[in-house]
C-alpha cells in the first residue's frame, strides 16, 4: 500500500508539471484560434510561425544572446572557478559569498541594476547591454557548476604532470579541464537554458529593435498569443529532448568504455 501512494504521489507530480506542456503541444495542432475549443486537426500555424518575421526575429536575438553569453560566461566563469578554488580558506569563502548575491538576488533588482550602471555609463541601451547583463547574470551558475569538479579532482595528478615535466599550460589543457569537463558542460547548458528563459533582465537592458522570444510574447499577451507561438514552443521542446537523448546517448556510451 505505501509503495502504491508513493508511486500514485510521484505520478501527481509529474502530471502536474507536463500536463501544461501537453497541453500546448496539442494546441499547437489546433484549427481554431481559440485555447477552449478544438477544431480539427491542422498545421498552417507551424506555416505561420515560419512566415512570422517579427517572431523570427525574436528567436534569431534570443538564440544568438543565449549562445554568445553562454559561451562567454562558461570560459569566465571556468576560470573564475578555479581561482576561488585555489584561494585560502578566508578568500574562497569571502568569493562565494560574493558569488551568491546574484542567484539569490531577485531578477528585478539585478535587472534595475544593471539598466542604472548602463545608463550611468552613458551606454545605448540595446543588443549589447542584454548581451553583457546576460552573461553577468550566468557567471554564477558556471561557477556553482564547476567548483564542486574542482573539489572532486584529485590535486596530485596535476602535480605529478608536472614533475613528470609537463608546462602548467599543457598540465592544464591536458589534466584539469578534461577532469572538470562534466561541470563545464552543465554550467554551459545551464547558462544557455537561463538565457533563454530570462525576461526580467532582458526586459529592462534591452533597446528598440532589439527584443528576445520572451519580450516579444509578453507584448503578445495584451493583445492575445498568437497559436503560432504553440507551434514555436512545441519545436523548442523537440529539439531540447532531441539534444538530452543525444548527450545521455553519448554519456551512456562513454561509461561503457570505461573498464
Amino acid at each position: 500500500m505505501v509503495k502504491f501512494l508513493k508511486r500514485f504521489y510521484l505520478s501527481l507530480i509529474f502530471i502536474f508539471l507536463y500536463a501544461p506542456i501537453l497541453v500546448l503541444i496539442i494546441y499547437s495542432f489546433n484549427e481554431s484560434k481559440s485555447r477552449g475549443h478544438w477544431g480539427g486537426f491542422t498545421l498552417k500555424w507551424y506555416g505561420e510561425l515560419f512566415r512570422d518575421r517579427d517572431i523570427i526575429k525574436a528567436l534569431y536575438y534570443t538564440f544568438l544572446v543565449a549562445l554568445l553569453s553562454s559561451i562567454i560566461s562558461t570560459v569566465i566563469g571556468t576560470f573564475s572557478a578555479i581561482g576561488i578554488h585555489n584561494m585560502g580558506h578566508f578568500g574562497k569563502k569571502l568569493a562565494l559569498n560574493i558569488n551568491y548575491l546574484p542567484v539569490l538576488n531577485p531578477d528585478i533588482v539585478t535587472g534595475i541594476a544593471l539598466m542604472t550602471l548602463f545608463i550611468s555609463l552613458r551606454m545605448q541601451l540595446g543588443f549589447l547591454t542584454m548581451l553583457l547583463s546576460h552573461i553577468m547574470f550566468n557567471i554564477p551558475y558556471v561557477i556553482l557548476s564547476v567548483l564542486p569538479k574542482l573539489k572532486q579532482m584529485n590535486k596530485h595528478t596535476t602535480e605529478a604532470a608536472l614533475d613528470l615535466g609537463a608546462t602548467p599550460s599543457y598540465a592544464f589543457r591536458k589534466v584539469v579541464i578534461p577532469e572538470i569537463m562534466p561541470g563545464v558542460i552543465t554550467g554551459a547548458l545551464i547558462a544557455f537554458t537561463l538565457s533563454i528563459d530570462d525576461f526580467v533582465i532582458s526586459f529592462f537592458n534591452t533597446g528598440p529593435g532589439v527584443t528576445n522570444l520572451s519580450i516579444h510574447v509578453f507584448s503578445m499577451a495584451r493583445k492575445g498569443v498568437k497559436p503560432s507561438i504553440n507551434a514555436l514552443t512545441t519545436l523548442m521542446l523537440l529539439t531540447v529532448v532531441i539534444l538530452l537523448l543525444l548527450i545521455n546517448k553519448r554519456t551512456t556510451k562513454g561509461d561503457e568504455l570505461i573498464p
